[in-house]
């Protein structure tokens, strides 16, 4: 199980598409199996119901995956700050991609669809992610200004797999 988090923009679902490509796994991002359980959009979710209660969901989701079948699977940005997520977390090999905060906002913009980004404090937010991000990983890799298919190219020399 490879299992790739990182900040917003960091670029989880492009590469992790490469990744599975590469290995004939399926890729799962974890936001439209959310969506698709939940019947809503993860906006809608964090209007209605709050961060949360968005949380819980997602580390229901995130839990049930990482129990299933080999897959890459790109996790949100905030799905490791949940205790339960952070212990399931260790069978698998974990890949932060690192992205500067600069390079994630320049990559996600005012994407209408990230609720987070509507709300003040994004700064302190990626600040307070980077260590839980870093906790978690087998595997730290930096994304500015690479290419996608070289830092996939990176991973695979880099991890066990199988």
């Amino acid at each position: 199980m490879i299992v790739l988090v990182g900040f917003m923009g960091a670029g989880k679902s492009t590469i992790g598409r490469l990744l599975a490509a590469k290995l004939g796994l399926p890729f799962v991002d974890t936001d439209p199996v959310i969506e698709q359980r939940a019947g809503r959009t993860i906006k809608e979710i964090f209007a209605t119901d709050g961060e949360p209660a968005f949380r819980a969901l997602e580390h229901e989701v995130i839990a049930g995956l990482l129990h299933g079948p080999e897959i890459v699977l790109a996790l949100g940005g905030g799905a490791p700050e949940h205790p339960g997520t952070r212990q399931d977390l260790k069978q698998a090999q974990v890949v932060y991609l690192h992205v500067s905060y600069e390079g994630a906002v320049g990559r996600i913009g005012a994407d209408a669809d990230r609720p987070l980004l509507a709300q003040p404090g994004l700064l302190a937010r990626y600040q307070r992610r980077l260590a839980i991000y870093t906790a978690v990983a087998t595997l730290v890799v930096r994304t500015d200004g690479r290419d996608p298919d070289s830092i996939a190219q990176d991973i695979l020399a880099s991890l066990t797999v199988g």
